[in-house]
C-alpha cells in the first residue's frame, strides 16, 4: 500500500513538474546490479555467509542435543520416577529457551550477523555512493534514480543507465569518504 501511494506521489510529481523536467538531466543506475558485480561486495559477502555457516553449524549442534535428549525422555518416559522425569522436560524446555535465544542473537532483527553486515557493507555503500556522485557531477546528471528500489516505474530505453560506469569507477579504487555530507537545499 505505501509503495503504491510512492508510486501515486511520485508520478503526480512527474506531471505536475514536466515543463521542468524536460530541461533536467536524469539517470539511473540498478543498485542489485552493483552489490551483486562489485568484487569488494561479493567478497564482504563471502565472508558473511562464512561466519553465517559457523553459527549454523552450532545451531545444528544444538538442534541434534535437543533432538537426542527428547528421544531419550521419550523411551526412558515408563521407567523414570514422576520426579526424574519433570526434571528431564525442564532440561528439554531449557535448550529449547536456549537454541532460541541462539539463534535470535546471531539472525534475528538486530542480532549480529545483521551488525556484520552493516560492519563489512558500509564502507562498501559509501564508495559505491561517491562513485555514483562523482559520475553524477562529471556528467551533470541532475537526478540519478535507482530503479531497483521502487523509485522508476518506467525506464525508457533514451534514458541513460550509469550501472556499468559505476561499477568501472569502483574498480578504480575510488577511496570511501567516511563522513556524511549534508544535503544542499535550494531556495
Amino acid at each position: 500500500m505505501k509503495k503504491m501511494q510512492w508510486v501515486l506521489v511520485t508520478a503526480a510529481a512527474l506531471v505536475f513538474c514536466a515543463g521542468a523536467a524536460s530541461a533536467q538531466k536524469l539517470a539511473y543506475i540498478n543498485s542489485q546490479k552493483i552489490i551483486a558485480t562489485y568484487k569488494e561486495a561479493q567478497d564482504a559477502q563471502e565472508r558473511l555467509n562464512k561466519i553465517s555457516a559457523g553459527w549454523e553449524e552450532e545451531a545444528k549442534l544444538m538442534q541434534k542435543q535437543f533432538q537426542d535428549l527428547g528421544e531419550q525422555l521419550e523411551s526412558q518416559s515408563l521407567l523414570l520416577s514422576d520426579e526424574r522425569k519433570q526434571e528431564k522436560q525442564q532440561e528439554l524446555q531449557s535448550l529449547y529457551m536456549k537454541i532460541q535465544q541462539y539463534q535470535s542473537e546471531k539472525w534475528g532483527q538486530n542480532g549480529e550477523l545483521y551488525k556484520k553486515q552493516e560492519e563489512m557493507m558500509q564502507p562498501i555503500f559509501d564508495k559505491i555512493n561517491a562513485a555514483i556522485k562523482k559520475i553524477a557531477s562529471e556528467q551533470s546528471y541532475d537526478f540519478v534514480f535507482d530503479s531497483v528500489n521502487g523509485n522508476i516505474v518506467y525506464a525508457s530505453p533514451k534514458q541513460i543507465d550509469l550501472t556499468d560506469e559505476v561499477l568501472a569507477e569502483l574498480e578504480k579504487g575510488l577511496p570511501a569518504k567516511t563522513t556524511p555530507t549534508p544535503a544542499k537545499t535550494s531556495r
